[in-house]
């Protein structure tokens, strides 16, 4: 493996990361909601 593939493996996992984390949130901000209509 090359010095700029292993460059790019680590963009992709860097971004992998970052995807994770906004599907958390977005997936707690929708459970709130659901909770929240629940409520109602």
């Amino acid at each position: 493996m090359k010095a700029s593939d292993l460059k790019r493996v680590k963009e992709i996992e860097a971004e992998n990361t970052k995807l994770k984390r906004m599907y958390a949130e977005m997936a707690l901000e929708k459970q709130a909601i659901k909770d929240l209509l629940g409520k109602l």
